[in-house]
């Protein structure tokens, strides 16, 4: 099976190698990377160039947002399975794509998710938090659960009965796209017990209080359009992310 994978980016020149190298080292051989740059002005689009990305690949103009350039891509995407790389992050191992590709071979299965790290963004071999979302069921969501984002991987059709991102959320449309396919789509998930993308601390949502807010509001949102629940999910999905700052036997710091 094809895997697409889809980086959004805009002036990432300090972090956009480590991601593209990180996808051009896979083992898994049937890969399509789309990268979808929004006019990015720092030299991104020639360290882009450098790795011999083909025009077919690399679009580069303006966008509405993150998630207007991931919906791009995605809309420029021709794999089977389709997941996301950002330009801060990279994969855990070369070995990452294989374990997807294996989990999509039982055809009960729409969509694949693994654990991941957030790693400082001057040291990333410094874990700063770990992410280990454990097996899904359907009753984790009323308690705030979710898949890691950036290790979600989906079906295409899973898009084309489901939707892309709503662009109308600024900062929460990938928590929005998840309730959808998760609550109202009933989608299957697959659990992959391990470290499959490292990301940089600093996203776009924990930038300052205002965004922080925002990011709270729109959560609200997705909770009540899809009956999942109200302050008391937003409260509990919030809080769950204190363990992941807590050191873990056995695994070091």
């Amino acid at each position: 099976m094809k895997i697409s994978i889809v980086t959004a980016v805009f002036n990432r020149a300090r972090t956009i190698a480590d991601a593209l190298r990180s996808v051009e080292t896979q083992s898994y051989q049937n890969i399509e990377h789309i990268i979808q740059d929004g006019g990015s002005r720092d030299g991104t689009l020639e360290i882009i160039r450098q790795f011999g990305t083909s025009p077919a690949q690399l679009v580069s103009e303006p966008d509405d947002g993150i998630y207007d350039a991931i919906n791009k891509g995605i809309s420029r995407a021709s794999g089977d399975i389709i997941g996301l790389m950002h330009s801060d992050d990279f994969f855990a191992d070369d070995l990452v794509l294989e374990r997807v590709a294996e989990a999509f071979r039982d055809p009960e299965v729409d969509g694949v998710y693994g654990d991941l790290d957030y790693v400082s963004a001057r040291n990333t071999d410094k874990i700063v938090r770990r992410w280990r979302s454990g097996p899904y069921h359907p009753d984790l969501l009323k308690r705030g659960w979710m898949p890691p984002h950036p290790t979600l991987y989906l079906r295409r059709e899973v898009f084309d009965r489901w939707g892309l991102y709503d662009t109308s959320m600024r900062i929460a449309a990938d928590y929005e796209a998840m309730l959808r396919y998760l609550a109202k789509g009933d989608i299957r998930l697959a659990y992959i017990p391990e470290v499959l993308v490292k990301m940089r601390v600093g996203g776009e949502s924990n930038r300052s209080l205002s965004r922080i807010l925002q990011k709270s509001r729109e959560d609200y949102t997705a909770l009540r359009r899809y009956g999942v629940g109200g302050m008391g999910t937003l409260m509990a999905k919030n809080f769950s992310k204190l363990e992941q700052f807590l050191p873990r036997k056995g695994i070091p710091k």
